[in-house]
């Protein structure tokens, strides 16, 4: 299955795409700390899904980030971060590719993108408010 259609059936299950509704709905632990070094992280400990987010990011950043790490958590779960992170980069720099593409498929949808078809990179940027590098990966998903 790919990420854009794992992003859509989760947005149907729970009924929203917007992530902090989806952490909620699924009893995900938010903790909002002054974080150095990261945005955020998820953490899956005692059976309990937990997502760190620095609380000093812009309310874009934070639903940014949150998104992002349920992407770890729907696409990742199982794979040790912390021990890829500093044993190889190839594959965590794959799973952080991965849970930007859930984050931007959850967060913009195709509908939202087809009302701007003549828009430029640049201008989704704008409308969206996310790095060009960050539009031009999501619309590598759209349609």
């Amino acid at each position: 299955m790919d990420i854009k259609e794992r992003v859509n059936e989760i947005a149907l299950k729970y009924g929203t795409r917007n992530p902090l509704k989806i952490i909620e709905a699924m009893d995900i632990i938010l903790i909002r700390y002054p974080l150095e070094g990261v945005r955020g992280f998820y953490h899956y400990f005692q059976r309990n899904h937990i997502i760190y987010v620095d609380e000093r990011l812009s309310e874009q950043d934070f639903l940014f980030v949150i998104a992002h790490e349920l992407g770890h958590l729907f696409l990742h779960k199982d794979s040790n971060a912390i021990f890829m992170d500093t044993r190889t980069n190839f594959v965590a720099n794959k799973f952080e590719m991965e849970a930007d593409r859930f984050a931007l498929n959850l967060l913009i949808q195709d509908s939202d993108i087809e009302e701007h078809l003549d828009f430029t990179t640049e201008q989704f940027s704008r409308l969206f408010g996310y790095h060009k590098n960050m539009i031009e990966l999501r619309l590598k998903d759209f349609k």
